[in-house]
């Protein structure tokens, strides 16, 4: 039985194409809506249709501008709220923040958790998002999670892809840091191969700076694939595959869910080893980022997918099977 009276998609100003993805696989198109700017640079948000008594989703990655797309996401829910909706659910493909999900050093804030009660106190119901940083921040929310991955989209790629070097047994997959093993260890579970750690030393007086300490595991002669959550500034993933080829890796591929691709990040992409790196359109690529390096693959399908049974009140577990 479908939830409240009819489904309605609202896209926000971060990443509308995705938006179109999912309303075009859902055949539901997307409500009237605009955002606009006051002259003092404060958001405005106004419906062109009812949205009394439906179950809403708002499609916002919170990338960057951050800051902005988070008071996007809020400006809207409560504008829905206050419209009657019966449901109001936050679609975050990339839930911005992420990383701040725990007190790493005295007197530093837990920005995860303070953007959850943000979005909790908005009169958000439920959440859908994609590969937390941490899976434990779901723990942050006193409201419903969906928590889908993109391991399977890269899974079925690299399947293809990799088809000869998968069969002779050469495929290795590897975690960029000891942070990361668990992710690596399941996505090696879908492809049916070894595993492999980068040890690596993070200096803790510079943000978003590493060094390849050692590699644990067998990589020599075999195909690398790097799996990470998110790239950032780029500097952990591409160290990594240098360190991986030093240490006799015939070719080196990446994959990470979220393309921050923050600071010099393209640069030290593109001066890499790494062959081919694979992201999710959980974030929008501009041009600039737009290399033959890169191949972005689209979770929306996966999302529109959630979306539906969400409404109709089905489980999601048959996904992740």
């Amino acid at each position: 039985m479908p939830r409240g009276n009819g489904l309605k998609i609202i896209s926000g100003n971060a990443h509308p194409e995705f938006a179109q993805k999912v309303s075009e696989e859902l055949g539901v198109p997307i409500a009237d809506v605009k955002s606009f700017k006051f002259s003092d640079g404060e958001t405005g948000i106004r419906f062109g249709e009812s949205v009394r008594g439906a179950d809403v989703f708002i499609i916002q990655p919170t990338c960057c501008p951050t800051n902005e797309c988070i008071m996007n996401l809020l400006i809207m829910a409560d504008a829905v709220k206050r419209a009657s909706a019966h449901y109001v659910n936050a679609v975050i493909p990339y839930f911005g923040y992420c990383r701040q999900d725990r007190k790493a050093k005295p007197r530093e804030p837990i920005t995860a958790k303070l953007v959850a009660n943000l979005i909790m106190h908005g009169g958000i119901d439920r959440v859908i998002t994609a590969d937390l940083h941490a899976g434990q921040i779901q723990g942050f929310f006193d409201i419903p999670v969906d928590h889908l991955t993109a391991m399977n989209l890269f899974a079925d790629y690299f399947r293809g892809f990799l088809a000869d070097d998968l069969k002779a047994g050469n495929v290795v997959v590897v975690s960029p840091d000891v942070g990361g093993v668990a992710r690596a260890r399941k996505f090696a579970v879908k492809l049916d191969v070894d595993i492999a750690i980068v040890d690596k030393r993070r200096s803790h007086d510079v943000a978003n700076q590493s060094e390849v300490m050692d590699i644990v595991g067998n990589v020599k002669g075999r195909t690398a694939i790097l799996v990470d959550d998110i790239i950032d500034t780029a500097g952990t993933i591409c160290h990594a595959a240098d360190g991986l080829i030093e240490r006799g890796c015939k070719r080196v591929f990446a994959c990470a869910t979220h393309a921050v691709l923050s600071g010099k990040a393209m640069e030290y992409i593109n001066e890499s080893a790494i062959e081919r790196l694979i992201f999710s359109d959980t974030i929008p690529l501009t041009e600039d980022k737009k290399t033959d390096k890169i191949l972005q693959l689209s979770i929306a399908p996966a999302f529109a997918e959630a979306i539906r049974r969400v409404h109709e009140e089905l489980p999601l577990s048959q996904m992740f099977e």
